[in-house]
């Protein structure tokens, strides 16, 4: 560099000006050139860019994210460096002349690429690129106005500004494609045994990697009005807001999103036939939301507020499925399990238990809880709730009842075997039946000597 400063110094000395800059301008921007050429820069029209499919742009937007970076650092700055620095003893006039010759062309095709980008089709898909893309510019803004400040590179600058607005515009536009896409969905196929919905899957993971970007859409949905979809319940008309410990603008949005999605979730569990299915459905869907919450970077945008309140819901759902699907089990018993009664009426009633039992076990043997923690909770609440009374009324009238003439099969179950039932409940079609164990336990138990047995 000081070899170049005595040279340049030299020759516009002895008035050769013209021909220094010119060269210098002529072997810089060669360099310039071939070191975006290496970077993976490429000139693309509006119309290129359009033609590609997703996974050649995707391809194109990655190398063009670590480009960005090493051009404008690197290779841009130390031309501006090199520049100031040769012609450091001339006038300002030629310092600006020579590197606006040698950088324009290069910057502007750098920045033109995702100013393309962003004017093509917005899907869902391009969302995260397209975040990339506005954060990388924006990050590099400072280095970008200082290394271009001269007036005459102006149209670099206003290119790097309308690449953010455009590509924010094109966030912008996503993000309602997707508010619209979660409450137009018409999808009406109930997921078996009550799971996790496919759209709460799609939406939660969705939502969860929106939140790592909370930079860029903090600037992007500043000024961004939520509108409240004429389709939702009265029970959903209110906005997130400071009640939930979600107060930035992008918390807002985020929690929003979700609220439409737990909105359309109450509109699915009515396609299930079975009451207790729908409240598990539910529970199931909740549970995995907050759990999507919980474990990414959303619980830093929602709060522990959030989380708690929506795991009481949870909770409640569970409660409802416990007192609908299990109601008829609990009143097959008498209110007072250990009370003395006839054996005619003691026989009655295990009729009367065993009935309802069966039916409510066949009926959610097929059913499912995916969280092993939601799942245990449930088998245990449910348990606590039949267990004792069932055995107490058991150990009280089992032996009368089996001495019985005729009394066989009218005992059947160990209170051991309801506790190895429903722990086979909640694992969909390969876990527990009757026609998988039942004929053991039942005989054991019918014969007078099951409750030893276990």
């Amino acid at each position: 560099m000081a070899d170049l400063n005595a040279i340049a110094h030299c020759m516009i000395g002895a008035g050769y000006t013209k021909e220094c800059v010119k060269i210098y301008k002529i072997i810089r921007k060669s360099i310039v050139d071939e070191g975006l050429y290496r970077l993976g820069v490429d000139r693309f029209s509006l119309l290129q860019v359009h033609k590609l499919d997703w996974e050649a742009v995707d391809s194109k937007i990655k190398t063009w994210l670590y480009a960005v970076k090493v051009a404008v650092k690197t290779l841009f700055y130390g031309e501006r460096l090199l520049c100031d620095h040769v012609f450091s003893s001339s006038s300002p006039a030629i310092r600006e002349s020579c590197f606006v010759e040698v950088v324009r062309e290069g910057a502007l095709d750098l920045f033109g690429f995702p100013e393309n980008f962003a004017k093509g089709k917005k899907t869902l898909e391009k969302m995260f690129r397209t975040l990339d893309i506005y954060e990388a510019i924006s990050d590099l803004w400072p280095d970008i106005e200082s290394i271009f400040s001269f007036e005459s590179t102006a149209a670099v600058r206003n290119r790097a500004i309308n690449s953010l607005i455009k590509l924010g515009d094109a966030v912008r536009t996503m993000l309602a494609d997707l508010e619209n896409s979660i409450t137009k969905d018409a999808s009406k196929i109930s997921v078996p045994g009550g799971g996790v919905h496919p759209l709460t899957r799609y939406v939660m993971n969705y939502i969860s990697f929106l939140s790592d970007y909370s930079g860029a859409l903090s600037d992007i949905v500043a000024d961004f009005p939520m509108e409240v979809p004429a389709s939702m319940p009265e029970a959903y008309f209110s906005s997130p807001g400071p009640d939930d410990g979600v107060t930035s603008p992008v918390s807002v949005r985020l929690a929003w999103l979700i609220l439409i999605l737990l909105c359309k979730l109450d509109g699915k569990a009515q396609f299930y036939r079975d009451v207790p299915l729908s409240y598990l459905f539910l529970a199931n869907n909740l549970r995995y939301v907050v759990n999507k919450v919980r474990t990414s970077s959303l619980k830093f945008h929602l709060g522990d507020e959030w989380i708690e309140k929506h795991d009481a819901k949870v909770r409640q759902y569970a409660a409802n499925y416990e007192r609908v699907g299990w109601d008829r089990v609990m009143s097959s018993l008498p209110a007072n399990a250990a009370a003395a009664m006839t054996v005619p009426e003691a026989a009655e009633w295990f009729r009367k238990f065993n009935s309802a039992f069966e039916e409510a076990y066949r009926k959610q043997s097929s059913w499912v809880v995916p969280d092993s923690r939601l799942r245990d909770e449930i088998k245990i609440s449910v348990a606590r709730k039949i267990g004792p009374a069932y055995r107490r009324f058991y150990e009280r009238n089992r032996a009368a009842v089996s001495r019985q003439a005729g009394s066989h099969g009218i005992v059947r179950y160990a209170p051991d075997d309801l506790e190895n039932y429903w722990s086979d409940l909640f694992y969909g079609p390969s876990g527990g039946s009757f026609s998988s164990g039942s004929s053991s336990r039942s005989s054991v138990s019918s014969s007078g000597h099951g409750g030893s047995s276990h």
